[in-house]
C-alpha cells in the first residue's frame, strides 16, 4: 500500500525505520502510519508597529494627492492598477520601513530555512557571508474591478504590506484577497488540493516570500481603496558585491558588506499601455 511514508518497523533485514538496528529485546511495534508534507513554502507574516503604520499612511496619502512627483512604476508591473509609484530613501518613513523591517524581515526568512541544513549544506548564506540590498518599492492603489494576473518577482525577496482595506474586503469572499500559487494545477479529481493559498489583507500587516512565488491579487467589489506597499529584495553572496551603491541604497544583512551595485528590474510584466478591462464595480 503506497502512502505518504513506508510503515514503520524492522523489516526482513532487521532495520529499524530510521536505518538503525533495532534492539532485539525491544518488542516490534504492531505497524504504524501517518502522512508527510513534503517540500515546504515558507512564508513570513509581520505586523507593523503602529507608529510607522501611521507614517507610512501619511506618506501614501501624499503620494497619492500627488502622484506626478513620484515616478510611475506602472510600465514594469503586471498588476492592472489604478495607480502605481515608486518610492525611495528620501522618503524618511519609506527608509525606515526598509532599515527596520523588510530588510530584517527577509534576513529572518534566510536564517529560519538555512538554519535548519547543516553547516556543510549552507552554501554562502553563512552569516557574514552576504548581504541584503533593496532594489524596488512601491505604492500600490488600487480600486473596484482592479486586479493583479498570477505573475512573479525579479531578485531574490518580494512581498507586500497593508496600509488600507476597504471593509468590503472578507474573510468569506476572494474579492481583493493575496492568493499564494502551488507548483501544480489545483485537480481535486487526482486529489492536487491546497494549491492557491489566500491571504487576508489587515492594515499593518505584512508578507514576505521568495521572488519566485506565483502570486495574484483578485478584483473586489463597491467603493473605497486598496492601499498595499510592494518590494523587492536581492540577496547576494560577498564575492558578487560591488562598492558602487544602488539607488534605493538602505542595505542590511550581517557582516556589514558593502552596497550592491544597481539591479536590473527583472518582474514578469504586462504591457499597461493596453486597454485596462473593466472588471466589475
Amino acid at each position: 500500500m503506497a502512502v505518504g511514508r513506508a510503515v514503520s518497523g524492522a523489516g526482513e533485514d532487521g532495520m529499524a525505520s530510521d536505518g538503525g538496528l533495532r534492539d532485539p529485546k525491544e518488542a516490534a511495534p504492531e505497524g504504524s502510519m501517518e502522512v508527510l508534507e513534503l517540500f515546504p513554502r515558507y512564508l513570513l507574516k509581520g505586523t507593523l508597529p503602529d507608529a510607522l503604520l501611521s507614517q507610512l499612511q501619511a506618506m501614501a496619502s501624499a503620494v497619492i494627492a500627488d502622484p506626478d512627483s513620484h515616478p510611475d512604476a506602472a510600465p514594469k508591473l503586471a498588476g492592472q492598477l489604478s495607480l502605481q509609484r515608486e518610492l525611495g530613501p528620501q522618503q524618511p518613513a519609506a527608509a525606515e520601513l526598509c532599515s527596520t523591517v523588510i530588510l530584517p524581515a527577509c534576513e529572518h526568512w534566510i536564517r529560519h530555512v538555512i538554519d535548519r541544513q547543516p553547516p556543510q549544506g549552507r552554501g554562502p548564506w553563512t552569516p557574514g557571508r552576504y548581504g541584503l540590498q533593496m532594489i524596488d518599492l512601491w505604492l500600490n492603489v488600487q480600486h473596484g474591478g482592479d486586479y493583479n494576473p498570477t505573475h512573479t518577482h525579479g531578485g531574490s525577496f518580494s512581498g507586500v504590506l497593508y496600509l488600507k482595506v476597504p471593509p468590503q474586503i472578507r474573510s468569506d469572499s476572494f474579492d481583493g484577497q493575496l492568493c499564494l500559487h502551488g507548483p501544480e494545477e489545483w485537480h481535486i479529481q487526482s486529489f492536487r488540493t491546497g494549491m492557491a493559498h489566500y491571504l487576508l489583507p489587515r492594515a499593518g500587516d505584512y508578507y514576505v516570500f521568495p521572488a519566485w512565488q506565483p502570486h495574484s491579487v483578485a478584483p473586489f467589489r463597491g467603493e473605497g481603496e486598496r492601499w498595499s506597499i510592494a518590494f523587492n529584495v536581492v540577496a547576494v553572496p560577498a564575492a558578487a558585491r560591488s562598492a558602487t551603491p544602488a539607488p534605493l541604497q538602505v542595505s542590511e544583512g550581517r557582516g556589514a558588506l558593502p552596497p550592491l551595485a544597481p539591479q536590473p528590474a527583472a518582474n514578469v510584466s504586462l504591457s499597461n499601455s493596453r486597454p485596462r478591462p473593466g472588471g466589475f464595480g
